[in-house]
């Protein structure tokens, strides 16, 4: 048997490895997803006052750092047992849309674009965003000018692009200028321009990756995501729901503190990434999905004017749509989302309010803040003593969700294009770009809280 390492994989956040093995007909016999790096934050954390919580977690990830801020800042908020007055509610909301922003953009236009608009077969010389930007560089344009849009409302709210300290227990610690407020208004026009250029570019390429949507990730699952009382997609503050891959409804209104009732926790032998499932079905039978396209299975739709564009995806892929390549199409939309949403927060009259943090000790032993991170559903789950240090804390972050789907998608993928007897570089790239459209971040994932399956085998001195 002989086996194929792509080692490292390329344009994604983090470190990991695939190995592929091939029969003597040349022909996938088996894959294997290597998540390579371990970082403990759950137990270096445990000491540590819950309210520095926010800003040590926020250092997981430089790409989500306001996302793993607001999960940990409504852990802390239950912890206190407060709710955040309403201007500071609408604050985080706004600064949550700018991430989804900057980060979707950043994932579709610098790592997976050299994919879709240079061609998966490409010399892999210039397939990367020196390639785009010397082939398409109004592309490129757009989205330095999204992403810098994302992080320059962020810089506005927070004064600070990445790991800001203006996201605390209770609220945030500074309210919004009128001054700032008008200056994202006016930018906002050509942001969405750009934006809706994208989606109308990106149309007119799909069908060119027929076979890759046919087969990158396209094993029916479970979809997992956040919606509001109307069933709309809600990022900040709403109730989780599962749906089954025929788009019917199979748990619903679950609260952040009810999590572990549905999800449960499996370790895998050959990663430090742990493996989420539905607990209802069990270990490995309850996968899931999580993300961009998961959310829109999972929900209604927007509740905003991105809704149009929602309607014409599902006539164009289904009303629950199975294949991963349209992560990067679902990204798309709510990107465009990202931006109505800023547009409607920004002209609610409580969004220049001066009350903005609730402030209190312990009055409870344990917390648990939920959020959809641009990635997928983020959990911070901790447990306090009565001096509010950290006995336990638990992080199930976006990419865990995906891990067991993850795993499954890149077997389909390697099954389906790679040909041990002819052999092409841009089969390997296929492989990868199934793991780019997840849009996986690994550093933030891989968190163990010390219950990674070992083999330990002890041998005896020979005789």
């Amino acid at each position: 048997m002989k086996k194929i390492t792509i080692d490292p994989v390329t344009r994604i956040e983090g470190h990991a490895r695939i190995d592929i093995y091939l029969n003597e007909q040349g022909r996938v016999a088996d894959t294997h997803f290597h998540v390579t790096q371990v970082r403990g934050f759950e137990k270096f954390t445990e000491g540590r006052p819950f309210y520095e919580m926010p800003s040590i977690t926020a250092r997981i990830c430089g790409i989500c750092p306001v996302s793993h801020l607001l999960a940990s800042a409504k852990a802390c908020d239950a912890i206190m047992s407060v709710s955040p007055p309403e201007t500071a509610v609408l604050l985080r909301e706004l600064i949550h849309c700018a991430q989804f922003v900057q980060s979707h953009a950043l994932s579709f236009f610098h790592l997976s674009a050299p994919d879709l608009l240079l061609g998966f077969d490409s010399d892999p010389a210039r397939r990367n965003i020196f390639g785009l930007i010397e082939d398409n560089p109004d592309m490129a344009r757009a989205g330095v000018a999204l992403r810098r849009f994302g992080q320059e409302i962020i810089e506005g709210l927070a004064k600070e692009r990445i790991h800001p300290s203006w996201i605390v227990p209770g609220g945030v610690n500074a309210p919004l200028t009128a001054e700032v407020r008008d200056r994202i208004l006016g930018g906002l026009p050509a942001a969405r321009k750009l934006a809706v250029r994208t989606i109308e570019f990106f149309k007119t390429v799909l069908d060119n990756y027929a076979e890759e949507v046919a087969h990158f990730g396209t094993t029916p699952t479970l979809y997992a995501g956040l919606v509001d009382e109307q069933g709309n997609s809600q990022w900040y503050d709403g109730l989780l729901q599962f749906k089954d891959p025929e788009g019917r409804l199979v748990a619903a209104d679950i609260r952040a503190r009810d999590y572990p009732e549905f999800i449960g926790e499996a370790s895998l032998k050959d990663s430090y990434l742990k493996a989420p499932y539905f607990k209802p079905l069990g270990y490995p039978a309850g996968v899931y999905r999580v993300g961009p396209l998961a959310r829109l299975n999972a929900s209604d739709g927007f509740g905003t004017a991105a809704d149009a564009e929602l309607a014409e995806f599902r006539q164009r892929c289904g009303s629950v749509v199975h294949s991963s390549f349209h992560y990067h199409y679902a990204r798309l939309l709510e990107l465009l989302h990202g931006l109505d949403k800023i547009e409607r927060l920004l002209h609610d009259p409580g969004i220049l309010g001066t009350h903005v943090r609730a402030t209190a000790g312990v009055n409870c032993l344990e917390g648990v803040g939920m959020i959809e991170a641009p990635r997928g559903v983020l959990i911070h789950h901790y447990k306090v003593d009565e001096n509010g240090a950290i006995r336990w804390a638990n992080l199930i972050v976006a990419t865990g969700h995906n891990s067991l789907a993850l795993n499954r998608s890149v077997a389909q993928v390697a099954e389906h294009f790679i040909d041990g007897d002819h052999f092409k570089e841009g089969m390997l790239n296929r492989v990868s770009a199934v793991v780019r459209a997840y849009d996986p971040c690994l550093s933030c994932s891989t968190h163990a809280d010390g219950t990674l399956a070992l083999d330990v085998r002890v041998f005896k001195p020979h005789a």
